[in-house]
């Protein structure tokens, strides 16, 4: 599943101390090989270059929590 800008994902990545938590993609790059990362932007920072294989779509209901 590919992600655009503005959408809601979970990070799964227990090198990151951004596992486990819900940001927002706020920029997508592809390489010259064809492969996309992401930046993805959290309430304590953001994550640059986060392959398509660690992020997951978030749920509705997390997002209406949060707010």
């Amino acid at each position: 599943m590919s992600f655009e800008e503005d959408d809601r994902v979970v990070l799964n990545d227990e090198h990151s101390e951004f596992d486990g938590e819900t940001g927002t993609v706020t920029q997508t790059m592809e390489s010259m090989f064809g492969d996309v990362t992401y930046t993805v932007s959290f309430e304590d920072g953001q994550e640059t270059g986060v392959p398509e294989n660690d992020l997951e779509a978030a749920d509705e209901d997390e997002d209406e929590d949060e707010e």
